[in-house]
């Protein structure tokens, strides 16, 4: 048993933990560690793009948000907007103007646009004859 025993630890050091096996080794171990360390920074920073990226894309919409409101406000300083309100909350009206109180719409009135738009929608053509109609239009 004590042979064997130095029998292996012969091998081993003699055979395979020479200088050069040992080197090649340790490459082996830094090659993988540097290849894996890339992998995980590539992973990090396509996740810190991908949130920057979103990150634009809110700003950029909190901006337009901005911009709108900004506009509206604008809006709710100018004269007619104010003329507006005034005319619409506090029944105000200018110089010379005359209030005008109209009836409701009879059911007549109401009705009469409706008719004319069923009648457009009912003409049903076939496929032949949208692009035919699509390509020449005096079809």
């Amino acid at each position: 048993m004590k042979n064997k025993f130095r029998r292996l630890r012969y091998i081993f050091r003699h055979d395979f933990f020479t200088i050069e096996n040992v080197i090649l080794i340790l490459a082996i171990i830094l090659c993988l560690t540097w290849t894996y360390q890339s992998i995980v920074a590539m992973s990090r920073n396509w996740e810190l793009s991908e949130r920057l990226t979103a990150e634009r894309k809110t700003l950029e919409l909190l901006n337009v948000e901005v911009e709108a409101l900004e506009l509206e406000n604008e809006y709710y300083k100018t004269d007619e907007y104010q003329e507006l309100m005034a005319r619409r909350n506090l029944d105000k009206e200018l110089d010379g103007e005359n209030m005008v109180v109209l009836p409701e719409n009879s059911e007549e009135a109401k009705n009469k646009h409706k008719e004319t738009s069923a009648t457009i929608q009912d003409v049903k053509y076939s496929n032949f004859e949208k692009w035919m109609r699509y390509l020449l239009p005096s079809y």
